[in-house]
């Protein structure tokens, strides 16, 4: 699809939209896409019945609910729906999803498993996970936490995270009385969706604790709904009081956010990524390694070299977690192993992201190069993590798809699975 100035008015349901209001993040909640029913009155009868057909199934199957705004409905490629690289993120097509890895848990990372607190994972030693709420301002297929973020679906009943003072108190004590915590992630579901008297109470709370040193407010909304940021400025100046104070003590306070395609950077992410730039707010990336998305070199390093400039440091790929309904987009650690060679040396060191796994079992990050053994065969890759959980192994699997058709056979077979097992773990 040919891209516009008004690239949105190409969506028949957008034609009359103007900029300003396109521009609003009040009409881009209010419009966004949760049903079949609600992208066929955005798109008119573009949509052939099978792909519809298609689609409805994808909705029916998928363990997240769909939420997609009218924003990302307009980067999409109607022409081409099914290869487009956003579609794929957001859109759950039936025919495409793949039988889960027999290996999979819901809570592949164990974030639950290392919670001292409900809604708060200390797995490394000085920093904590805060997941401050539940839901997104959109849904991404690929979520690591659909075991509580979004609304339940027929595939997954959600436990809760809802924004609750109480609980929060309860993680501010947990923190304040644990003295090895200096760094905290503020997450979710999405910190879009804290009110701004909300981002300056979890702020203020943080940095009236003497042994935080960092923390940042982990959104994908600069990718997604850029227009918050040029709309909702209240938000924006609950994010930079806090960064200014936090500057004040010689503290460190940022927005991590999430692209994770060249063509998800357009001219309203410019001028959304400036503003977040001209009040001193830095901004690091966390790109998610798809398979039809960005596991192509030329594409990752389009996206480096974009994302370095608007002042958006790339700083993580991760190599796709386990995660259900997700199989057709998860690629091997080799070909993850491959494209970090490709990337690297494309640009300067301080913008090339780091690719790593994000070792199932609750290990923590690990440098996709440094896996303990790897047997492509299997595609079993093995991994110590001794600054997490010292003396622990944690095991990453391909897709079954990548191996051989062999392979493919041993992993059907219960014994055969727990013999590949053992021999990796030897």
């Amino acid at each position: 699809m040919k891209k516009t100035n008004n690239f949105w008015q190409q969506i028949p349901a957008y034609k009359d939209v103007d900029a300003s209001t396109f521009a609003s993040h009040k009409w881009q909640e209010k419009n966004s896409v949760t049903s079949v029913k609600k992208l066929v009155a955005a798109l008119g009868d573009s949509l052939s019945p099978q792909f519809l057909q298609d689609v409805q199934e994808g909705f029916q199957r998928a363990p997240m609910a769909v939420r997609i705004s009218p924003y990302l409905i307009s980067l999409i490629d109607w022409q081409d729906p099914v290869t487009d690289p956003i579609r794929r993120q957001f859109l759950p097509m039936g025919s495409q999803l793949q039988p889960d890895h027999p290996m999979l848990t819901l809570d592949s990372l164990h974030e639950q498993a290392d919670a001292p607190v409900p809604g708060l994972t200390h797995r490394y030693p000085d920093k904590v996970l805060f997941l401050a709420l539940d839901t997104c301002p959109v849904y991404c297929r690929f979520c690591t936490r659909s075991y509580a973020v979004g609304l339940d679906t027929e595939e997954v009943e959600k436990m809760q995270l809802k924004a609750n003072k109480v609980r929060w108190k309860t993680t501010f004590d947990y923190i304040r009385n644990t003295q090895s915590v200096r760094d905290v992630v503020v997450s979710g579901g999405d910190a879009y969706r804290l009110k701004a008297d909300q981002i300056r109470e979890i702020g203020h709370a943080l940095l009236d604790v003497p042994h935080v040193a960092r923390f940042r407010f982990a959104t994908k909304g600069l990718a997604i709904q850029p227009q918050k940021i040029l709309t909702d400025s209240d938000w924006v100046n609950a994010v930079a009081e806090v960064t200014d104070r936090a500057r004040l003590d010689r503290k460190e306070v940022c927005i991590h956010t999430h692209f994770n395609h060249p063509r998800e950077i357009t001219s309203f992410t410019r001028d959304a990524a400036g503003i977040l730039w001209d009040k001193g707010i830095k901004v690091r990336n966390q790109t998610v390694l798809q398979r039809g998305v960005n596991d192509d070199p030329d594409v990752m390093t389009t996206l480096v070299r974009s994302l370095s400039d608007i002042n958006v440091q790339p700083y993580y790929v991760y190599v796709h977690d386990l995660v259900r309904g997700t199989e057709d987009l998860r690629t091997s650690v080799e070909e993850a192993c491959q494209l970090e060679r490709h990337v690297r040396g494309t640009t300067a060191g301080f913008n090339t992201p780091t690719f790593v796994v994000d070792a199932p079992g609750g290990g923590g990050k690990r440098c996709v190069h440094s896996y303990d053994s790897y047997d492509r065969e299997t595609g079993i890759s093995v991994w110590s993590a001794p600054g997490v959980k010292p003396g622990k192994k944690f095991l990453y699997f391909d897709p079954i798809r990548s191996l051989s058709k062999e392979s493919q056979e041993r992993w059907k077979d219960s014994a055969s699975r727990q013999q590949m097992l053992k021999e990796a773990l030897k």
